[in-house]
């Protein structure tokens, strides 16, 4: 491996990466309400076991490989490097999860549900990382429209247009019985920055031949076998 690659590499990995995951597990935690209130709000208990299951879902599809970030062949420095992504990553998904789910109630316990199974539907299809990206891509989207526009209509206030027009399509439900407090305008903004940087976060993590795991690659070349050395070794 090349000086130039190896510094990329290093940099990336101490500090681009744990930046994105810190950003994003920041911004979720911060709620601004309607009257331009702002707070810090850690992740409830459910978001972290629903964050363990996905970090385990993302184990499972090779999204996320622990030995690219933690290995007896790297350094203590990078192991360390190694070790600070996967417990921001671990924050960044609790904030995600918990900044995409109303904050009590009956539907704060429907939307958890729904994570679980969905996540648990991603373990065991095993689906591969591209999918898993396009999965969360649309897991998350839909969260963050129910959540801040269905929702957000449903329960704003006013008699906007939004309103009347979700009123409509559900006309005949009654919601007195689900209580749901919706939040600031700018909170909504903060939670699609927050869903864009975990997953370009995920995107961006080390995938690919797990360092150690052998000396040399394989490649056929104009049906010759030629060895080379892997790149991700040196």
């Amino acid at each position: 491996m090349s000086g130039d690659r190896a510094a990329r590499l290093a940099w990336h990995e101490a500090f681009t990466l744990p930046l994105v995951f810190l950003s994003a597990a920041l911004l979720g935690g911060l709620h601004v309400d309607v009257r331009g209130g702002l707070s810090f709000v850690p992740p409830p208990l459910m978001a972290l076991v629903l964050a363990v299951v996905l970090l385990a879902a993302l184990y499972r599809s090779r999204a996320l490989e622990p030995a690219r970030l933690i290995h007896p062949a790297r350094t203590g420095l990078a192991n360390a490097s190694g070790a600070v992504i996967v417990v921001t990553l671990g924050a960044a998904a609790a904030q995600t999860i918990a900044a995409l789910t109303p904050d009590g109630g009956v539907l704060a316990l429907v939307f958890d549900v729904a994570w679980l199974v969905l996540f648990a539907n991603t373990i065991a299809a095993r689906p591969d990382r591209a999918r898993l990206l396009s999965s969360l891509l649309v897991i998350f989207g839909a969260a963050f429209v129910v959540k801040f526009v269905l929702l957000g209509a449903l329960y704003a206030p006013d008699g906007s247009v939004a309103k009347r027009v979700v009123m409509a399509l559900v006309e005949g439900v009654s919601l007195g019985t689900l209580a749901y407090q919706p939040a600031g305008p700018a909170t909504g903004y903060l939670a699609f920055a927050t869903g864009l940087l975990f997953l370009a976060g995920i995107a961006a993590l080390p995938h690919g031949p797990e360092p150690g795991a052998s000396d040399a690659l394989v490649r056929v070349v104009r049906g010759e076998v030629v060895t080379v050395a892997d790149p991700g070794l040196d």
